[in-house]
């Protein structure tokens, strides 16, 4: 559900290749369609068409049949080259969809195509964008207060951080400083869906940021509005979105119910890791108002619709306008990096080429979706696809493919400036270091992540910015060129990356994708990778070396009768460190395999992972302070004794490699007695 990091991930160039060629798809399957603009593209059908007329701003005339054509020449080949089983696209245009197209597979086994009347994609967290136009209806009507207390809206009760509580403004855009909330998000379990207020209720997020303070995207923020809707409204969350969104806009296959009503059941879309692997069940979100929506392209081009005509059938003008573009003085400056995109009231800023859009994006582990509304234009772009694709091909087709229409029909009228490049290495210089994220676990063993995920900010031999985990399509580093006082521009693409300066130094940046909900903050000393995975990897190795040496040893003494030189307590301790190193090396395994396993599939991380969380927990802690007690045992004895400087400096070395798990796991919260997370 938007988790958010996302980069380059796959070369997506030749696709501009094949457009230019005017390569089409045309051929059809025919479907019951409420317009004629739905149709199904299959990946066998190929036609020819002809170029079409520009508009004035120099890009192609945004018109049905030029959309048509350009989409039918893009999508298949970035369909197969990615592996993704299929797709839907709709596009709107002054209150009317000119386009609305399936491309690919529904279900592959059945070979069902996507038709985009009446295919139900599952669009992830752009499912907020309902939650959040239904807390907009409730405001309006009086009965929310963005700017109150939250509590005020709740039977429990969120705690105030530093004396200051939550509102629904804060939560609408991403502020209200909560953690990032991970268990029970996805399961495929057909009955696992946990009542709203139960899931909520059961455990509170820390609040690791000051109220207003930091963008930190949250899932369970979301669904803590859905839950005020529920009490404001007197109705089920899902009973009020059909009633005061869905029917007002006659969006008949869409639905948050978790499993679809039975006459829905069928249409949905079947979900793949990708198009040549094994079909997933239907997926279950848990913060259903964060991301549980189902529907078809053409329903989500009626809400499309009705936002870009102020609200229309949903919200007055006022309250659309609101929504979509938030008063600046209600926003804490200190949330924002100028000039890259911000949070609205749900909606963020997707801006490009000088237009103003806003939009959402949306991932479950199989469904990747994008949502842009050109506003001043009257355009709106919706793109869902029901595969990750190779590598996660689908995370780098729809932002390339948001891209490219927004270059094909509204190109770019900006001139940069640019910053000499003396003062630009001086600029990037004080950019280095290590970052680490705003959304991330900090209270629970998530926070370990955040060890092993920091951003390293360097620069490089011409010292220009560099961030080595920022690529572009192609797999390649962006190279990034200074275009304002810590402003730059990816020297390839559209993306900006800023930072906030204080005092002369650089205290914080992110870049366009991710602004709005994520910013990059300096890493403290004590939790650095830059010394920390070192003294992983060398204590690793000593507590392995130690543990080896001891069937070594013995072996040896076996093999040519000689006797272990220590006795008593001596032999004790010696035996007591071998024995805990292996077992604090079995620790570490343990949260590993667990770690890879959990963040590979979402669904791990749930009530039925609380068994193994507890047995690592109290293992680790019996491990990780039973070796520090040990080995510290050990050392004393061996200076004590009067051994050789190999085994004393050894024994202090093996002290120092049990600290090293000691600290982390308590540092980053391996321990904590809480299986909430």
């Amino acid at each position: 559900m938007n988790r958010g990091r996302t980069k380059g991930i796959l070369a997506a160039g030749l696709i501009a290749t094949l457009t230019a060629a005017g390569a089409m798809v045309t051929a059809q399957v025919p479907t019951d369609k409420p317009l004629s603009t739905a149709k199904t593209v299959l990946p066998a059908d190929s036609a020819k068409s002809t170029a079409p007329a520009a508009n004035a701003a120099g890009g192609r005339e945004l018109n049905a049949t030029d959309v048509d054509a350009w989409l039918d020449g893009y999508m298949p080949f970035a369909l197969r080259s990615n592996d993704i089983a299929g797709a839907v696209v709709t596009v709107v245009k002054d209150g009317q969809v000119i386009a609305a197209r399936g491309y690919g597979y529904a279900d592959i086994a059945h070979r069902k195509p996507v038709d985009p009347a009446t295919t139900l994609f599952r669009p992830g967290s752009v499912s907020k964008l309902v939650t959040w136009t239904a807390v907009m209806q409730q405001v309006e009507a009086g009965k929310i207060d963005l700017d109150a207390d939250i509590n005020t809206y709740l039977d429990f009760k969120i705690p105030p951080r530093n004396g200051k509580p939550v509102t629904m403004r804060q939560i609408m855009t991403h502020t209200a400083g909560f953690e990032e909330a991970m268990k029970d998000l996805i399961t495929d379990k057909q009955d696992g869906l946990i009542p709203l207020g139960t899931y909520l209720k059961r455990w509170t997020p820390t609040r690791i940021f000051d109220a207003g303070t930091t963008p930190a995207y949250s899932n369970w923020a979301t669904s803590l509005a859905g839950y005020v809707v529920e009490r404001t409204s007197g109705m089920g969350f899902d009973d009020y979105v059909e009633a005061h969104v869905f029917r007002p806009l006659d969006m008949k296959t869409a639905s948050f119910r978790q499993p679809l009503p039975g006459n829905l059941k069928p249409l949905v879309a079947t979900g793949y890791p990708r198009a040549s692997k094994d079909a997933e069940p239907f997926e279950v979100v848990i913060p259903a108002p964060a991301g549980s929506l189902s529907a078809s392209g053409l329903d989500m081009a009626k809400f499309m619709i009705a936002h870009l005509q102020n609200g229309k059938g949903l919200l007055k003008p006022e309250t659309a306008t609101t929504m979509h573009n938030s008063p600046l003085d209600k926003v804490n400056p200190v949330s924002l990096v100028p000039p890259l995109n911000r949070m609205e009231l749900g909606f963020f800023e997707t801006n490009i080429n000088g237009r103003e859009v806003i939009g959402h994006l949306g991932d479950t582990n199989n469904f990747h979706t994008s949502l842009h509304l050109f506003m001043n234009e009257g355009v709106g772009f919706y793109v869902s696809f029901n595969s990750a694709g190779k590598e996660g091909g689908a995370h780098t087709v729809r932002l390339q493919l948001f891209q490219d229409f927004a270059d094909r029909y509204f190109p770019s009228t900006v001139k940069d400036g640019r910053i000499d490049g003396r003062t630009a290495a001086e600029h990037a210089k004080l950019m280095t270091g290590l970052w680490e994220s705003s959304r991330r676990g900090s209270s629970n063993f998530v926070d370990v992540l955040n060890l092993f995920g920091q951003t390293e900010v360097t620069v490089d031999k011409d010292g220009g910015l560099l961030v080595p985990s920022l690529t572009s399509p192609g797999g390649g580093v962006q190279k990034w060129d200074e275009i304002a006082p810590f402003v730059w521009r990816d020297h390839n693409g559209h993306d900006r990356l800023a930072a906030q300066v204080v005092g002369g130094k650089v205290v914080r940046w992110s870049f366009d994708l991710v602004a709005p909900f994520t910013v990059f903050d300096r890493v403290s000393a004590w939790r650095s990778s830059a010394w920390l995975k070192p003294a992983i990897y060398a204590s690793l190795a000593i507590l392995l070396l130690t543990f080896l040496s001891w069937p070594v040893a013995a072996f040896t003494r076996w093999r040519f009768a000689a006797p272990l030189k220590v006795e008593g307590k001596a032999r004790m301790a010696y035996r007591a460190t071998r024995l805990g190193a292996l077992l604090t090396l079995a620790a570490a395994g343990g949260w590993t395999a667990f770690i890879i396993s959990a963040f590979s599939n979402l669904s791990v991380l749930s009530a039925a992972s609380d068994g193994i969380l507890w047995f690592l927990k109290g293992a680790s802690a019996l491990a990780f302070f039973g070796m520090v007690a040990a080995a510290a045992w050990n050392a004393v004895l061996t200076w004590r004794d009067g051994r050789r400087w190999p085994a004393k400096t050894w024994s202090v070395l093996v002290v120092l490699a049990a600290l090293v798990p000691l600290y982390v796991a308590l540092v980053f919260h391996l321990l904590v007695p809480s299986v909430m997370y």
